[in-house]
């Protein structure tokens, strides 16, 4: 443990102006407030806060940072206040200490029982200054060093699991490789014990037959750039046992189809030298098609800056090279610390933008676990670069689609998505896109987020704003729903209902306001009855059940066809189409369910709520579905496509369902007008001898 004075001579080194007596003040008071208490390997617990503290003086950070890991688990652990910290450190340290504090909080609680609005206050604080993520990484770190005093192997398995999924990516990120490496590294050795020294003792055995390849390597490329005029460094490695298994379990190989063992990284005196260098590998060794990757050029969004190949030595053997300045390997270990601490300048601000999409997600999240899952998502680092027409970078995750590039622009643009055109060809909004695409968005002012994006777009940002959107849609719907019914409600009560006797219902009903009630209606959270006495104190007293005051009047409420949006959803037994009469089945905290009036499993919904349906006047288009027999004979099936062309209609979908000979059954799924469209092609059908039945699905 760092003793006192050498913690303050770490500052004072590269910050000769440093507050001598506050470090030495906040020193004495974090040993004075953790007292006595112990860690879980018998060491004083003032001894954690010491380390990370002299973790924040490796990465040569201010003063303010250094004190705020000092002070960082007072609050949490001690009787201390933030008021106490501010009062004697200043509002500075405080105001990191609290945002610190925070997630140290959450940590404690059940995963699914995650305060989001805690995760928002601190992912805010993390956003607006760095220093407390980086105190925080710093607080992992030095647990895991210490993970295996934990007698507990649940407890061990849940702090490692957390590492490798939340704190290890965010050390990525901010572009803190050696801290990702480091928190991997023990996570794994935890987590998967087993593979750990399996793959740990196939390294030791490569090294024992030829300990010597490594070196060997790592000469031949500094001599092949030496004798082409450049002075480099060369440092060659095995790669990490996580990296390694990462790679099995993503192949599905064992540990001998790996090829790419061992890495080496090349350093330069310049940029231009990196170029240099990197054309003298290629020419000299084969290098491995689709392999290089140039983040020299286009940067990571953490600043990460290097060249990436992979060649062929002795004809077989694959290695992975990095290539960059000396300049660029100093601050790519450490990434924003290391910017935060030789600048000292607000240049960070581009690389931690996706901090303020985590704020929009949780913003938009709808509880703990949503939450939870988009955050992971935003903060998980395979990326590919893609364009707008006028050339702006936007780095995205492998498999994001079109709209997961138009929610990276502005949430605005992807909620008014309709189209795409990828390099110039129009192109499906599912599109997976590829690196250095040029994506141009299409838009429509009255476009809104569809339920079905949820299928292929892979980023929390738009994950979280298309179900906020849907909510929100579905909200509206149902709680226009809802005023429908209440107009029917009050009918019934022997009183005219105005403004204030609606006030009124709502208080007594403990709501929040006019349309939580119209929602709560809608959604068939409350019921009928309950209403009518908050409109009117007593008016259902004398009412029995089935009486005509009881009974819901019939009023047919409409919807629309081919959408009749989040609130409804159409049956798929019986697929209505406009013309046929339907009804509704309302279950609390569902879509209305709208089935046709002959439906056979209406039966099974007879315990529900029933609502008398129409289709709105103007209601064009539907999902209509067939099931269709042909004769198994060369030409048959033409003949039904050429009977829905004559018929214009669209095949959404055909399905073969039956191979009997000689008949062939199909599913098939058609747009149509409505009903007297969806006959016609029916009696066309009918008429065709290359038919033996159809009927409605």
């Amino acid at each position: 443990m760092l003793r006192q004075y050498e913690l303050v001579e770490r500052v004072k080194d590269y910050d000769p102006d440093a507050d001598e007596a506050m470090l030495n003040r906040a020193y004495v008071y974090t040993v004075q407030k953790h007292g006595t208490q112990k860690r879980a390997s018998g060491d004083p617990y003032f001894s954690h806060p010491v380390e990370v503290a002299g973790l924040m003086t490796d990465l040569k950070l201010d003063q303010a940072t250094v004190m705020t890991a000092l002070l960082h688990d007072t609050v949490e652990d001690t009787l201390a206040t933030i008021e106490d910290i501010e009062k004697n450190f200043g509002a500075d340290v405080a105001r990191l200490v609290d945002g610190v504090t925070k997630l140290s909080k959450i940590e404690q609680m059940p995963e699914n029982e995650r305060a989001a609005e805690n995760l928002r206050k601190f992912l805010l604080a993390m956003s607006e200054d760095i220093r407390v993520l980086l105190v925080k990484l710093g607080d992992r770190l030095h647990n895991m060093r210490t993970l295996h005093f934990i007698k507990k192997e649940e407890k061990r398995q849940r702090i490692a699991r957390e590492t490798l999924d939340i704190y290890a990516p965010l050390a990525e990120r901010i572009g803190m490789y050696e801290y990702m490496r480091e928190m991997q590294a023990l996570a794994f050795e935890h987590l998967e014990p087993e593979a750990h020294a399996t793959i740990t003792g196939r390294l030791g055995q490569i090294r024992e037959q030829d300990g010597a390849q490594v070196d060997s390597i790592a000469l031949a490329i500094k001599q092949a750039l030496a004798e082409a005029g450049l002075q480099v460094e060369v440092h060659g490695r095995e790669k990490q046992p996580y990296s390694i298994w990462k790679k099995m379990a993503e192949r599905h190989v064992h540990f001998d189809a790996i090829t790419d063992i061992f890495a080496f990284r090349v350093l330069t005196e310049s940029q231009e030298d990196c170029y240099r260098a990197m054309g003298i590998l290629h020419t000299t060794w084969q290098f491995i098609p689709g392999r290089f990757k140039d983040y020299i050029s286009t940067p990571k969004n953490n600043g990460y800056k290097s060249l990436h190949t992979s060649l062929i030595f002795d004809k077989s053997m694959r290695v992975e090279v990095q290539i960059r300045s000396q300049e660029m390997h100093r601050t790519n270990g450490f990434g924003l610390a290391a910017h935060w601490a030789y600048k000292q300048a607000d240049d960070h601000d581009g690389q931690v933008a996706w901090l303020r999409d985590l704020i929009e997600i949780v913003d938009a999240s709808h509880d703990a676990e949503e939450l939870l899952e988009h955050t992971r998502m935003a903060i998980y680092q395979d990326r590919i670069f893609a364009f707008t027409p006028k050339g702006a970078l936007f780095q995205l995750p492998k498999g994001a689609t079109p709209v997961d590039f138009a929610f990276a622009v502005h949430t605005d643009l992807g909620a008014q998505t309709v189209g795409a055109k990828i390099n110039g060809r129009h192109m499906p909004l599912r599109t997976v896109l590829n690196n250095g695409d040029v994506v141009e968005i299409l838009k429509a002012d009255a476009a809104e987020p569809q339920m079905a994006w949820l299928g292929h777009v892979v980023t929390g940002k738009a994950r979280a704003a298309i179900r906020r959107a849907v909510r929100l849609k579905e909200r509206e719907e149902i709680a226009a729903l809802g005023r429908k019914l209440f107009e029917d409600i009050a009918d019934r009560v022997p009183a005219k209902i105005g403004k204030k006797a609606l006030r009124a219902a709502v208080k007594r009903l403990e709501m929040e306001d006019e349309d939580d009630l119209m929602h709560a209606i809608g959604a068939a959270k409350i019921e009928d009855r309950a209403v009518m006495e908050a409109l009117v104190p007593g008016c259902t007293e004398s009412i029995e059940e089935g009486d005509a005051e009881w009974t819901r009047r019939d009023r047919a409420i409409s919807i629309r066809g081919l959408t009749p949006g989040v609130g409804f959803k159409l049956a798929e037994c019986c697929h209505p189409v406009p013309g046929d009469r339907i009804v509704g089945l309302r279950r609390p905290n569902d879509s209305v369910e709208v089935h046709a009036i002959d439906c056979l499993t209406l039966a099974s919904g007879i315990d529900n709520d029933w609502l008398d349906l129409q289709w709105d006047k103007d209601s064009q288009g539907a999902y209509g579905m067939l099931r269709v027999t042909l004769y198994d004979r060369m030409g048959t099936l033409a003949e039904m496509a050429g009977i829905f062309a004559k018929n214009h209609v669209n095949v959404r979908s055909l399905q073969q369902t039956q191979l009997d000979h000689p008949f062939t059954s199909y599913e098939i799924e058609l747009e149509v007008q409505d009903l007297a469209h969806l006959t016609r092609i029916l009696s066309a059908l009918r008429a065709s001898d290359a038919v033996a039945q159809a009927d409605r699905g």
